[in-house]
């Protein structure tokens, strides 16, 4: 098989994700990000070329293996590190979901294709490009659906719990099995898909920016508020400052340092906002060393308060993935 063969297979999806991250206004990924979503999906698809010849070694039928099994088990396993994003809030919005899902199905893809292009050598450039590219949007496109609605699942029910894969994994076991079937003509199917998946993404960019638009309008003027009542030393006459003052039980020093704590996370909270807006008007703002040593000294103080401390500023930390999120913004 030619260079140009095999490239025909692969450009096409990478100048898709290279087109969803310009796209994203916000620059929500990094470049870092990404590539550890295809090295997720690489990793993913080496797992499911040693595990299909063993279930082929157990005696599943090649036919179910290729239509049903080996479906759902490649997307279970490229779903993996779907989960682990949602899961440890490395994802604060649908844009960010949807990109680096793409990515680690693009990932997938690419091994998959090296492999079928190892052991299908005399195969022509037409039958390679619904081969090759088709296959690739598929493994694309299925991945991007599960980290999709997952995400949605998981702001709807604000929850972190592994549930939040469905209805995500069944609706990808499907699609990626109804395009095994190869009930619609190969090229019919990749065309299809090509059509569908820009679409989706353009609803979910449309919905997403005006997510992140209501979240930032919203959290921006509720933590400047609060921080400002902290700085001008107001704090005893507001809910936060009463709230505290209720916690007699806890040692001062203790209570001291939650209020110090609950500063500097509202102080980070605000530049991460504040960078997401610059980012949003073209400008490209550095994370400079001040918040990263606000983040050593907020972990500090999160030892030193413990975990019923944390608790107890439950009512003022909001834990939302996007709030949890902002935070590891900062720290990348």
């Amino acid at each position: 098989m030619s260079v140009l063969t095999l490239v025909v297979g692969f450009v096409p999806v990478l100048l898709f994700l290279a087109a969803l991250i310009l796209m994203d206004s916000y620059k929500l990924v990094t470049r870092r990000s990404v590539a550890l979503a295809l090295g997720a999906g690489v990793l993913a698809a080496g797992i499911s070329l040693l595990l299909n010849p063993l279930l082929l070694a157990g005696g599943i039928d090649p036919t179910l293996l290729r239509r049903y099994w080996g479906p759902l088990l490649e997307e279970i396993v490229k779903a993996i590190y779907v989960v682990y994003l949602i899961r440890s809030a490395h994802v604060g919005f649908l844009v960010d979901a949807a990109i680096l899902g793409f990515a680690v199905g693009t990932g997938f893809a690419v091994v998959e294709n090296v492999y079928y292009a190892s052991v299908m050598r005399d195969l022509e450039l037409g039958l390679w490009l619904v081969r090759g590219l088709g296959t690739a949007v598929m493994h694309g496109s299925t991945t991007a659906i599960v980290a999709i609605l997952s995400k949605s699942q998981a702001d709807r029910r604000d929850t972190r719990s592994l549930a939040v894969v469905f209805p995500g994994l069944p609706l990808a076991f499907a699609v990626h099995s109804l395009y095994n079937h190869l009930i619609l003509n190969p090229l019919v199917s990749t065309a299809l898909l090509l059509i569908a998946m820009p679409l989706l993404v353009g609803f979910v960019f449309e919905r997403s920016g005006r997510a992140t638009r209501d979240w930032l309008r919203v959290s921006l003027d509720t933590d400047v508020e609060l921080l400002d009542s902290i700085e001008s030393g107001r704090v005893e006459g507001t809910p936060a400052g009463a709230y505290l003052a209720s916690l007699s039980r806890l040692p001062g020093p203790v209570v001291a340092d939650m209020l110090c704590y609950l500063r500097i996370h509202l102080e980070l909270s605000l530049r991460a906002k504040g960078i997401l807006i610059a980012r949003a008007a073209g400008l490209d703002l550095p994370i400079d060393e001040d918040a990263r040593a606000d983040l050593r000294e907020m972990r500090f103080l999160e030892r030193s308060i413990g975990k019923t401390g944390k608790m107890a500023m439950m009512p003022f930390l909001r834990s939302s993935s996007r709030d949890l999120w902002q935070l590891y913004m900062l720290d990348r």
